[in-house]
């Protein structure tokens, strides 16, 4: 029996009928009813990049089973899963035993090339934030990646909808990292040592609203992401940071004589952090009022819609030939992308790799 990431479950199973196994978490397990008043079980696995929901009706085998699983254990599901409108991809059949020891360290690594992305991607953003030419902010990404960067590594940008994944923070700042590199090029009025080190520190108060465990995928809720919020513990954060790191910092005594002041440098970097959802109706306490923090704001949302419109296509029901069922929050139905333009007897970027493999 093939044993498949819920990813690729459900991409082999939305077009077609899969026998098969997947390894998961527990996240929630559930007793519900029907509109007519059917009990039945909804059990939600987890693995690492993705959740998949089951559902054990009154007249199933499965249905008393359920009764005895908890939330956190670790499963293989085997059976036959296909979409299943309006479910999603479901299986009508389907059978789960406990993982071993082994098999569950397996899990908790993740597959091979996600953990590579999430390597290359973190990798990524030490390398550009120890480049920044400023030696505050450059000191305070040094010392936020030496005290946060493990708990960093294992937090998902979201609890739902883009990056929800563990480690999701990483890959959506890396992205995003990437993006304001580009723009602070094409735009050189902007401060990109100010705009690069505002990515970096933007979500910091997830690591306590989004964190998952060491050892698990079901991401727990926090008091203090429940009572503040993400952009308040980000100030919290980078304030705690920036006083610890001036008085330890073996230049901190030169501090007071950079320009522009080293108190302005920490007012607008908080301020990017304050002001990145955009608008006091989406939880910001401000609106953006410098370049850097509009240009912020216009890459997170970019890089959050893009995900979700991506991972969509993988996973949103087919409605008709190159329309997809919307992916919420998105406004509406997704449309499949237009391919770029090759000339005739031309070769595209995919065709020569795999040229390249065979």
């Amino acid at each position: 029996m093939q044993i498949f990431s819920i990813s690729e479950l459900k991409r082999a199973a939305s077009s077609e009928r899969i026998e098969g196994a997947v390894h998961g978490q527990v996240e929630s397990i559930s007793k519900k009813e029907t509109s007519q008043q059917k009990p039945y079980w909804e059990l939600v696995i987890a693995d690492a990049e993705a959740k998949l929901t089951l559902r054990a009706w009154s007249d199933s085998p499965n249905f008393a089973l359920c009764a005895d699983l908890a939330k956190g254990a670790f499963l293989e599901i085997t059976g036959e899963f296909a979409l299943n409108p309006p479910y999603g991809v479901d299986a009508k059949r389907w059978t789960c035993r406990a993982l071993t020891a082994e098999e569950t360290s397996a899990l908790l690594r993740g597959p091979a090339s996600l953990r590579e992305k999430q390597d290359a991607d973190y990798e990524f953003l030490r390398e550009t934030t120890s480049a920044i030419g400023d030696p505050r902010l450059r000191a305070l990404c040094e010392a936020f990646f030496s005290e946060w960067g493990e708990r960093f590594r294992r937090t998902g940008a979201a609890r739902n909808y883009h990056h929800s994944r563990r480690g999701g923070l990483v890959e959506h700042t890396a992205q995003m990292m990437r993006a304001a590199s580009a723009i602070a090029a094409v735009y050189p009025r902007l401060n990109r040592d100010l705009l690069l080190a505002g990515v970096l520190f933007h979500d910091v108060g997830k690591l306590w609203e989004n964190a998952f465990p060491e050892h698990g995928f079901v991401m727990p809720y926090d008091e203090r992401g429940e009572l503040i919020g993400h952009i308040t513990i980000g100030i919290e954060l980078v304030n705690t940071l920036w006083r610890k790191t001036q008085a330890s910092s073996p230049a901190a005594n030169d501090w007071p004589l950079l320009h522009p002041p080293t108190e302005e440098v920490r007012l607008h970097l908080l301020h990017l952090i304050a002001a990145h959802h955009g608008a006091k109706e989406f939880g910001s306490p401000v609106d953006p009022k410098t370049p850097e923090a509009f240009a912020l704001n216009h890459i997170d949302n970019l890089d959050a819609k893009l995900e979700m419109v991506f991972s969509g296509y993988e996973t949103a029901a087919p409605l008709a030939p190159r329309i997809f069922e919307r992916v919420r929050p998105l406004p509406g139905n997704l449309i499949e992308p237009l391919p770029p333009f090759v000339n005739e007897g031309e070769t595209t970027k995919d065709e020569e790799n795999g040229q390249m493999k065979d």
